[in-house]
């Protein structure tokens, strides 16, 4: 067997006059609290992005979001400790009125799509109007062509993702495998690198005791749905 080193009587460990039991020190607490949603068409992996960022795992077969899901992570950037609040919202349009109140309080926005199925790339427009009807101005946005692992069943091209996010003012593109891993990480931690870039530091400072940013409980229930913005995106 191995010796690890004297010990008392039984086996317990002995402590000598000048050693004390070290108090395990409580994890430092986030700088801040943000908010990002995932939106996307039914299918597209929307779930799959969040759990392989969040848990690292993937189900092959998962079941669709009824409503809205969330999960939480803590990441380290710029120095600061984030605590990323992930809203999962289903793809099927009778859910549209339930996770539309999520848009408000998002300061990312993550809109997924199939790079195997059309007919999800052609329901992107859909998606920008539920943007630009619910979310702040502010929100940083990103476009994902899900599903890179099946690359021989691809239908929409890299060139047709990258131009479409070109139309949209400040919308990042990348593309995906949350079934390989690939690229996962970078969309969040880019996504929430852009958020904390565009933030003055004087705005920082004087949000984290009353705003979204701060270390509230966490929400339970959506905000009511904002009014309709008067300036629009074109898309």
């Amino acid at each position: 067997g191995l010796d690890l080193g004297a010990g008392s009587a039984g086996g317990a460990p002995a402590l000598s006059g000048g050693q004390s039991r070290r108090r395990k020190q409580p994890p430092r607490p986030a700088d801040f609290k943000l908010q990002v949603i995932i939106i996307g068409s039914r299918g597209v992996g929307k779930t799959s992005l969040m759990e392989r960022f969040t848990d690292d795992t993937f189900c092959e077969a998962c079941k669709s979001t009824v409503g809205v899901d969330f999960k939480i992570k803590t990441v380290e950037l710029r120095g600061k400790k984030i605590r990323l609040q992930i809203w999962d919202t289903a793809g099927q349009e009778r859910f549209n009125s339930i996770t539309s109140a999520y848009y408000r309080s998002a300061k990312g926005i993550i809109l997924v799509y199939d790079i195997t199925k059309k007919e999800t790339f052609d329901d992107l427009p859909k998606w920008m109007k539920m943007i630009d009807k619910y979310a702040s101005e502010d929100a940083e946005l990103l476009l994902v062509g899900n599903k890179l692992d099946c690359e021989v069943d691809r239908e929409i091209t890299r060139q047709q993702g990258e131009k479409f996010a070109q139309q949209i003012t400040g919308m990042r593109f990348c593309e995906a495998s949350a079934k390989d891993n690939f690229n996962v990480d970078e969309i969040f931690l880019k996504l929430v690198d852009d958020i904390l870039r565009k933030m003055p530091l004087d705005v920082i400072r004087n949000e984290l005791s009353n705003s979204i940013l701060s270390l509230q409980p966490e929400p339970e229930i959506p905000p009511e749905l904002p009014p309709p913005r008067p300036h629009v995106r074109c898309c």
